[in-house]
């Protein structure tokens, strides 16, 4: 989604795939096994707050483009 950005803390991301899971078109693992973004507009926005908020390490972060606002953690 274009209204959206979606970022991933590294740091904190334990890569259980979770999100992967939820929403395949937007995310994936890396190499090293770290979930990263390939589409922001993949997946409705739904799944994409259902992703973030089920990420056991609350390594996704999605922001309101417009705003700047956290919808989604």
């Amino acid at each position: 989604m274009a209204d959206l950005k979606i970022m991933i803390d590294r740091s904190k991301c334990t890569g259980e795939a979770i999100c992967v899971g939820i929403a395949p078109e937007v995310f994936e693992l890396d190499e090293d096994g770290i979930a990263v973004v390939v589409s922001a507009e993949g997946a409705d926005r739904e799944a994409i707050f259902e992703a973030a908020e089920s990420c056991p390490a609350d390594a996704i972060v999605v922001i309101d483009a417009k705003t700047g606002e956290k919808v989604a953690a």
